[in-house]
């Protein structure tokens, strides 16, 4: 009885030993073939999430309206209906590819960071806001530093948020349509700055 008792036991803790340890190994391999997924999606999103100057949740594209007050260049770089290509690409797919002018502005653009009025997390660099778009903007352009509140509605949250003006940039800025490189047709596309653009060889 003692012989096949001890037996018994002897099994059993071995089958146990042995569950445990498949168990640790399963547990070690499963966060990490978790985490590369995840840490490649937060790369491909670069460009497209809510921290940095990410945009997810952004709308490209847009109804074309522009807003009060802002006023189209008399003597544009880019002139509308010409082509362009995007040099400097602030969101995912924008740079490389070819873009058409449908609208150019000058004023100044803003990099700003704001607190979604949605509750989501703090946007960080966003690119671009135009002066127009600033709730009581007058006609004197924003400091750094300077705490404002949002009048656009390019993202989520975005329109009566409060933001902070991280960067101004007294330019033309353009709306444009283009076809990203994931295949994405973009109308009206609300802002790219003339830095970003250059000539169509």
């Amino acid at each position: 009885m003692n012989k096949k008792l001890t037996l018994a036991m002897t099994s059993a803790f071995l089958a146990f030993a042995l569950t445990a340890c498949g168990g640790n190994n399963e547990n070690t391999q499963e966060p990490n073939s978790e985490e590369q997924p995840s840490s490649e999606e937060s790369m491909e999103e670069g460009h497209e999430g809510h921290e940095g100057m990410d945009h997810s949740g952004m709308d490209h594209s847009s109804s074309g309206e522009v807003p009060e007050g802002l006023k189209e260049a008399e003597n544009p770089t880019y002139p509308v209906g010409s082509q362009a290509m995007i040099e400097k690409g602030h969101m995912k797919g924008m740079e490389g590819v070819e873009a058409t002018i449908v609208g150019a502005y000058d004023t100044v653009a803003y990099v700003v960071s704001y607190d979604p009025t949605n509750g989501g997390e703090r946007v960080k660099d966003h690119k671009w806001i135009v002066h127009e778009e600033i709730k009581d903007a007058g006609d004197k352009p924003f400091e750094q530093g300077e705490e404002v509140t949002l009048e656009a509605n390019h993202m989520e949250g975005m329109n009566g948020a409060k933001a902070t003006i991280e960067s101004a940039e007294e330019t033309t800025v353009y709306m444009i349509d283009y076809t990203s490189t994931d295949g994405e047709e973009v109308k009206n596309h609300q802002w790219v700055t003339e830095s970003e653009l250059s000539a169509k060889e």
